[in-house]
């Protein structure tokens, strides 16, 4: 049986991301959507906020070497609103995202990164203000998220943060990722495919 992975816990260094309403075009624009795997979008998230018309360096946060290894993202209100692109979560999860800290997220956009194992959790407008700003003054920091908690630790501080109840419950059972329950419930699954009438036997194919 196939081990299915839990998202208890996510720790690594920060990288702020500031503004309201950042959406999925922002995330990713729709010209680098043209691909038939998401291998390789990673290098174009946050692609026009990030260079000119003539792929000249803007002053982001993804540009900045002290924060290319960072995991965790921080970010504000109403973050990955917009289209429900499914690329949103998927290039920034190829940039090297593992979990992402913000005041509220898009409710399709948070669910997309459910699919991927990443975390979103919660806090309000202080507490994600305070911790924007330790990233930026603190780049090499350890940022610790406890899903099954619900906090986020940085330096002596704590947060109270949320984690909406089915997603925490999804990343702590290890029931995020369908594709590998089914595979780990194959049995299972063919049991059941073979009951039902509709289905034909691949021995008959």
């Amino acid at each position: 049986m196939s081990e299915i992975e839990t998202v208890e816990h996510v720790s690594g260094s920060g990288v702020p991301i500031r503004g309201n309403d950042i959406d999925t075009d922002q995330i990713i624009p729709a010209r680098f959507m043209k691909v038939v795997t998401f291998d390789g979008l990673g290098e174009y998230a946050f692609f026009d906020q990030r260079f000119t018309d003539d792929d000249e360096p803007k002053d982001h946060p993804f540009n900045e070497e002290r924060f290319r290894n960072a995991s965790v993202l921080v970010v504000n209100a109403n973050f990955g609103c917009g289209s429900s692109r499914e690329h949103a979560p998927q290039a920034l999860a190829r940039w090297g995202i593992d979990a992402i800290v913000g005041e509220s997220f898009a409710e399709i956009f948070a669910g997309n990164c459910l699919a991927l194992g990443i975390p979103t959790v919660t806090a309000d407008h202080e507490q994600i203000t305070a911790l924007q700003d330790y990233v930026d003054e603190h780049p090499d920091a350890d940022i610790a998220v406890d899903v099954a908690d619900e906090t986020v630790r940085y330096g002596d501080r704590e947060i109270d943060a949320t984690v909406d109840d089915a997603q925490r419950k999804a990343l702590v059972e290890g029931v995020w990722d369908t594709t590998a329950l089914m595979k780990s419930n194959e049995a299972a699954v063919a049991e059941t495919a073979a009951d039902l009438p509709y289905v034909e036997s691949s021995e008959h194919v």
